[in-house]
């Protein structure tokens, strides 16, 4: 049977649980078998759900892999198939009184849909579900349950959530032994991420990929389910002069010193934006673009263009990389000085660098780069007082890397530089928890001016800026996370004049009103669900 959407639409939602303790004991996971992961993808009509609930505004997905160059071919794309579900679940032996615990981290309204509408496909099937939303850090979806054993580390069963990749490697980087909470080790897929990062030539990846992703397809650590694009939001008060477009979630080279923002009724250029802190801000590490003032009060190393491909310098002025890929030096730019005033140097990368190896929240990527670095295991292991690979010589920092990375330079277009002069007394187990965070202190081209946690923050440009002084007068950020609700709230009190939103039902709001425009951005953002296939895992109270 095919249900309607608008059957599913009508299904009574259940209420949302509150995540609980842990008990001690666990439970023999029905997740484990394959023929589980493969029968949940078939149960699931997403043509149906992507033609309505989105809209039509997303891409359906058989692969984490978005489609292109890295795509493997003749991929199952497990395309609706409800008797095909309960052949597998039967085979199985799916036991119909288990309620399948289905975890998400996101507040908005289509994703509370989305549940309601899984939950009765599930139940057309013959499995019982129920959703809950996670408090916290989605990062805890993640964390390294013990690779010698077969309880992983987290209580639900699916979690429904997404990967916004920098660098193709990190789609599947968390599968590697050792790496999570809720995939087991496997040799065989040990052995395909071996090919895919032990190489930098970029046809040896592709082949890799492909082979990975015809075994994920099987596999089903992640079942994929859409790539979505990011939606860039603009009011006709601002002028990007010819800046660049694209992946906001990360940081390029997008020209904002140039841009230009129309006076208000008092003569004042002010721009209007979201992604401001709502209780503190954040380390620019872990996710290095989503808060505004990442990208506006932290400069790196080095830039990108829009496809995050580097392009040159920016603390840095100029680099340099061994033909063998293993060295690469930079040279620290002249006049760059913290918005204290006192000069950027080649300490405070040392410095950022070390604190970030020794317990910060990191992103993926960057985390691979750091642990390459010649001489970071025994620095991180407490046997070394500094890291030998990482060396200083005037304004020069040399990097001897012990194994290729292809993604280093990426890493450093993403990787703030923050000031050890005002940090270097912190614990780096701590380094969130700082008052700094409060009302940070950066390097680049706007400074924080006011902070009020939860209602506003001012950012105006900072006089003494390397590059320039940009040409209006200050930004305004409301606080916000991921998906924020107040976005088309302001958008029509003419309060939001830039940003950026995965939410389809945002779109159509804003594409409506006169005084706003929207530019779909293609990006590797696919949304899945995580499934947690280790034998055993903890009861969730």
């Amino acid at each position: 049977m095919k249900l309607s959407f608008k059957a599913l639409a009508l299904a009574s939602a259940m209420a949302v649980a509150t995540p609980s303790a842990y008990a001690q004991e666990v439970i023999a996971n029905p997740f484990s078998d394959v023929r589980v992961r493969q029968a949940i993808a078939y149960a699931i009509d997403m043509e149906t759900i992507a033609e309505t609930l989105y809209e039509g505004r997303v891409i359906l997905a058989d692969s984490m892999i978005p489609n292109g160059s890295f795509k493997a071919d003749g991929l199952n794309d497990y395309a609706y198939d409800p008797e095909k579900a309960r052949a597998l679940l039967a085979e199985a032996g799916w036991d119909e009184d288990y309620v399948v615990d289905v975890m998400f981290y996101y507040g908005d309204q289509i994703t509370l849909d989305l549940m309601t509408v899984m939950q009765a496909y599930l139940a057309d099937v013959g499995v019982q579900m129920t959703y809950r939303k996670m408090e916290g850090d989605p990062a805890q979806l993640t964390a390294v349950a013990d690779p010698d054993g077969d309880t992983s580390v987290v209580a639900w069963d699916l979690a429904y959530g997404a990967k916004a990749a920098l660098v193709m490697q990190e789609y599947y980087s968390v599968y590697a032994d050792g790496e999570s909470a809720y995939t087991p080790g496997n040799a065989t897929r040990n052995e395909l991420l071996g090919r895919i990062n032990g190489t930098a030539n970029i046809e040896e990846q592709i082949a890799a990929f492909k082979d990975f992703e015809q075994f994920e397809n099987v596999e089903l650590s992640d079942i994929p389910l859409y790539y979505q694009q990011l939606y860039i939001f603009e009011s006709d008060r601002l002028d990007r002069n010819g800046g660049l477009y694209g992946n906001d979630q990360f940081n390029y080279d997008w020209g904002i010193l140039n841009w230009e923002v129309t006076p208000d009724a008092d003569g004042n250029k002010v721009l209007y934006t979201n992604k401001g802190p709502i209780q503190v801000f954040f380390t620019p590490w872990l996710n290095p673009g989503l808060q505004i003032a990442s990208k506006i009060v932290f400069d790196r190393l080095l830039t990108a263009d829009g496809s995050l491909v580097p392009t040159g310098g920016q603390l840095a002025e100029a680099y340099t990389v061994s033909d063998d890929g293993l060295t690469i030096t930079f040279d620290m730019r002249d006049g760059a000085t913290w918005h204290d005033g006192a000069p950027v140097t080649a300490e405070d990368v040392v410095w950022s660098l070390q604190t970030a190896m020794i317990g910060a929240p990191i992103n993926a990527v960057m985390a691979n780069t750091l642990t390459s670095i010649e001489g970071a295991a025994a620095f991180k292991a407490g046997d070394a007082d500094s890291v030998s690979g990482i060396s200083v010589e005037g304004d020069i920092v040399t990097i001897q890397l012990a194994t290729i990375d292809p993604s280093v330079l990426v890493t450093f277009t993403q990787f703030a530089i923050l000031p050890k002069h005002l940090l270097e007394n912190v614990d780096p187990l701590e380094l969130q928890q700082d008052a700094f965070w409060q009302n940070p202190i950066g390097s680049g081209p706007f400074r924080v001016e006011e902070v009020q946690m939860n209602d506003f923050t001012r950012f105006v440009p900072y006089e003494g800026y390397w590059g320039g002084v940009a040409s209006f007068d200050e930004i305004v950020a409301f606080p916000s996370e991921d998906v924020d609700p107040n976005v088309v709230k302001n958008a029509g009190a003419g309060r939001l004049d830039f940003g950026f939103t995965k939410s389809v039902s945002d779109v159509a709001s804003l594409e409506a009103m006169d005084n706003m425009r929207v530019i779909g951005a293609d990006i590797p953002y696919t949304r899945s669900l995580r499934v947690n296939a280790y034998p055993n895992r903890p009861v969730n109270n």
